[in-house]
């Protein structure tokens, strides 16, 4: 396991909370409103062997601008099991957006990293966990949806320790009902640099060797369509 240091935000000086940031936009925006909540943050990555592990520096970036106070970057190969195009060798679609659920979907993924985090949570003392889902602008995971997240709240509640003694876990899931375009506003809000996050799932090598966005892939579609609703000039470089 590895962890970085950073400073802690000064306007955050309440509770801990964790917050699952994967590099994404919208793990960003989480875990800003967790700190506009008034939390002390702790970042939770996960190193799942992923297609597009250059999400990995991205999360740092996104620890390190919102003030964490420690951000761990936890190894868990899930490519050991495979079954989805990020951890195995299936083809990321590049068609557009369709009805279903795509090769993309990583099996129970945020089953695993929000026990994890409550894990981490439990042993930290903390009691709310932040995490990204939307279940509007998104690609048809199953583990997105607010029912999920009300089925782990109660799960939390009766697998722990804390739970038991009555100390109550909450999933904060605040992006929940956005639009992508939604999300974009709340970055603009927030006062974020959202050119610090990645979104895409399978990275092309530009001309000087640096990792650029597909503009391709689901996740690229629905990152720039947000943008493009939300009249938000797009820091994103794609291919």
């Amino acid at each position: 396991m590895t962890a970085s240091q950073t400073t802690s935000s000064p306007a955050a000086t309440g509770s801990l909370a964790v917050a699952l940031v994967s590099g994404g936009l919208d793990s960003l925006v989480a875990a800003a409103r967790a700190r506009e909540d008034g939390h002390r943050l702790l970042a939770l990555s996960v190193d799942y062997n992923q297609r597009h592990r250059v999400e990995l520096a991205a999360a740092a970036r996104v620890a390190a601008m919102l003030g964490a106070e420690r951000h761990v970057v936890l190894p868990l190969d899930l490519s050991a099991f495979g079954g989805s195009a990020l951890t195995a060798d299936i083809a990321v679609p590049k068609g557009g957006v369709e009805p279903g659920i795509p090769v993309t979907y990583v099996p129970a993924r945020n089953t695993i990293f929000l026990s994890l985090s409550l894990g981490w949570a439990e042993a930290a003392g903390a009691r709310d966990l932040y995490i990204g889902v939307n279940a509007l602008d998104y690609s048809g995971y199953p583990d997105c949806r607010p029912e999920f997240i009300r089925a782990f709240e109660g799960l939390a509640e009766l697998a722990t320790k804390a739970g038991v003694e009555g100390e109550a876990f909450r999933i904060q899931a605040p992006l929940q009902h956005m639009t992508k375009a939604d999300i974009v506003r709340e970055g603009v809000r927030l006062g974020l640099d959202m050119g610090v996050s990645w979104s895409c799932y399978d990275p092309v090598k530009g001309a000087g060797g640096e990792d650029l966005h597909c503009g391709l892939c689901d996740s690229c579609r629905l990152r720039s369509k947000g943008f493009e609703e939300a009249g938000v000039a797009d820091p994103t470089r794609y291919a």
